[in-house]
């Protein structure tokens, strides 16, 4: 895909989102002036992380993972000498959900489009699933719902699918908020991290 090509249809996707109604979350969006998170990184990278939602930071800003819990991937990600600018992270909502509670299925029916999009343009080799939510939507899109368990029981290990633009291998880690409630999960998270070292360019 040309770059033109490429920047035209991210270009789309965005433009989808922001004018997107098919749940009620823009509207929660619009009454406490929040911003879509759309998503962020190198358009070109191997590796993608995929979270749940945006928390009340990213809603603010329209940046993903800009609170406490992206200081803590900033520095998982420092662990295995990587930079944010190596990876593209999104989630599968685009809106906050009020309280940051779970996503709904009306919701993820309506949000998990987009970032179906964004993978087929992205084309990772990797999926990096942040949490439970995130790695249930993945294992199920990809064909591996018996797959699916609690992420203290798959964090960190290798599923490998097929899909139309190659294989890709997804790995679940947990999401890290974790640590911001249990300090003692970093050096879990930092151990799962080490599985992207053998991946790096």
């Amino acid at each position: 895909m040309s770059k033109a090509k490429y920047k035209k249809e991210m270009k789309e996707i965005r433009d989808e989102i922001i004018n997107c109604k098919k749940c009620p979350l823009y509207k929660f969006r619009e009454e406490n002036n929040f911003y879509s998170v759309i998503g962020e990184g190198s358009h070109w990278s191997d590796i993608m992380f995929i979270g749940e939602a945006p928390g009340l930071n990213e809603a603010k800003t329209g940046h993903p993972f800009c609170g406490a819990s992206g200081k803590i991937l900033d520095e998982l990600l420092e662990s295995v000498s990587m930079k944010r600018e190596d990876i593209y992270i999104a989630n599968i909502l685009k809106d906050r959900p009020p309280e940051n509670r779970n996503p709904s299925k009306e919701e993820i029916k309506a949000c998990a489009p987009f970032l179906k999009r964004q993978i087929k343009i992205i084309k990772p080799k990797i999926i990096c699933t942040l949490g439970n939510y995130a790695t249930a939507y993945i294992l199920e899109n990809y064909g591996l719902k018996d797959e699916i368990q609690g992420i203290s029981k798959i964090h960190g290990k290798i599923f490998k699918v097929k899909t139309l633009f190659g294989s890709i291998k997804v790995i679940p880690f947990y999401h890290p908020a974790v640590v911001a409630y249990n300090s003692n999960m970093k050096g879990v998270l930092e151990e799962d991290f080490k599985i992207l070292e053998k991946f790096k360019k």
